[in-house]
């Protein structure tokens, strides 16, 4: 039985190497989001250049719209938007 915890997923493509960036931030995430999270779904894309990541299905960010990718304080602050409003992050945190 599932949890209603939400799921991250984040689709990355393989052919950019993309595979250990995205491995370091599910890393974070899982670390920081222990408690609120039911897991981190690394997805290779289908999609040539694609790194998107979202919270169930809703999309959090996406590196073709933003031109850029998230830096792990920027996409912990992202998570925690949703999943925990009320978490702090300690050094993470928006100051």
């Amino acid at each position: 039985m599932r949890t209603m915890k939400p799921t991250i997923t984040i689709e990355y493509c393989p052919k950019c190497n993309w595979m250990m960036r995205a491995a370091y931030m599910a890393q974070e995430l899982l670390t920081t989001f222990s408690d609120e999270l039911y897991g981190v779904t690394l997805h290779p894309s289908e999609i040539s250049g694609k790194y998107a990541i979202s919270v169930d299905d809703e999309l959090l960010f996406d590196r073709k719209t933003e031109g850029r990718f998230p830096e792990i304080k920027e996409l912990k602050q992202l998570v925690r938007d949703k999943v925990n409003p009320e978490k702090n992050l300690g050094h993470s945190d928006k100051k």
